[in-house]
């Protein structure tokens, strides 16, 4: 598989919805676009397999979306793919603008300090209220790096490694 189609997750199928087959999708990104103007989806199912599914339909709904997939019409057949993540081919999604990353892309960069202090490689990411989080971890440390232009100085995916300028005392803990 290419990078052009490499699966990157977009959501997980939280629930179903309703008795016509409909799923509750929790959404990693918020952005319904993707999807609505995807003619499949690929399910990775709870056992890891991952089957290609055509989807009927996509709409917001609680701050998530609900997702129709084709030849699914009763909540029988959905109740296996809960649990399941949502992905999409790269090239079903948007570039990502400037200075915006894909976490999937981050994910496994070294990281040093504008000193060029080496301080681990991004082991996750989780989101906050206002900014994403970075874990960066070495042999001995870990770090939370929040995701802000005060801190990042320089993200070179191609050259795999994030510069950073710490904040007063965020390396000190």
């Amino acid at each position: 598989m290419n990078d052009h189609d490499e699966l990157i997750p977009v959501g997980k199928i939280s629930s179903t919805h309703g008795i016509r087959g409909h799923l509750k999708v929790f959404s990693y990104s918020g952005n319904i676009e993707s999807l609505q103007s995807s003619e499949t989806v690929f399910l990775k199912m709870k056992d890891g397999l991952l089957k290609e599914f055509s989807i009927r339909g996509v709409s917001a709904h609680a701050g998530g979306f609900i997702l129709t997939l084709d030849d699914f019409t009763d909540i029988n057949q959905v109740l296996s793919l809960v649990g399941s993540e949502l992905c999409l081919k790269r090239c079903q999604l948007p570039e990502p603008g400037e200075d915006e990353y894909y976490w999937r892309d981050l994910m496994g960069l070294t990281v040093f300090t504008d000193q060029g202090i080496h301080i681990g490689k991004i082991v996750d990411i989780f989101e906050t209220g206002s900014s994403d989080i970075y874990v960066v971890r070495d042999d001995k440390k870990e770090y939370l790096i929040p995701a802000i232009a005060e801190v990042i100085s320089k993200v070179d995916i191609p050259g795999n490694k994030m510069v950073i300028t710490p904040l007063d005392g965020l390396l000190d803990l």
